[in-house]
């Protein structure tokens, strides 16, 4: 279930991330979960009632945020370099644009648990297990970003 907290923290979290990696005032930006993020509510409330909320508390936590943007659009403009981060409200809605640019390298990190945990971005790929076809590229970065963050000392809660 979508909650301001769960948008809040989500935001603290890739806020925490863009400064491990090197960007202490990354410019993040947040997509609505309604189609044209709620078009002012035609197509759904929750932009008004949970996101915009949300990001402006982290605004007052002085985090450079941004939102909530449609997410066709928004993912466009961060890939151009205007936002450092996105923060996706489900899934696909974040994956999809991430494995079009990337398929072959792309690296899942997961935020907010008490380890480091990175992933090749492309699933377990079984359909071709054991025939010698997998690319490994994505688990070769999904390894070297583990270690920079290990060796960055990423905090974890």
């Amino acid at each position: 279930m979508l909650t301001q907290e769960k948008v809040e923290l989500a935001i603290g979290l890739a806020a925490q991330a863009c400064r491990a990696l090197g960007l202490p005032r990354a410019r993040i930006g947040v997509c609505g979960l309604n189609p044209h993020a709620g078009e002012g509510g035609e197509f759904g409330d929750e932009e008004q009632k949970i996101i915009a909320p949300a990001v402006e508390a982290a605004r007052r936590q002085q985090v450079d945020v941004h939102g909530p943007f449609a997410a066709d659009a928004l993912f466009y403009y961060a890939y151009r370099g205007e936002y450092d981060a996105v923060i996706a409200m489900y899934h696909d809605q974040g994956l999809v644009p991430l494995k079009m640019i990337g398929f072959e390298n792309g690296v899942n990190w997961t935020l907010g648990l008490p380890f480091i945990r990175t992933s090749p971005d492309h699933g377990t790929a079984y359909n071709i297990m054991g025939q010698n076809l997998a690319n490994p590229s994505s688990m070769i970065a999904a390894i070297r970003l583990a270690k920079s963050l290990v060796n960055a000392s990423f905090p974890c809660p």
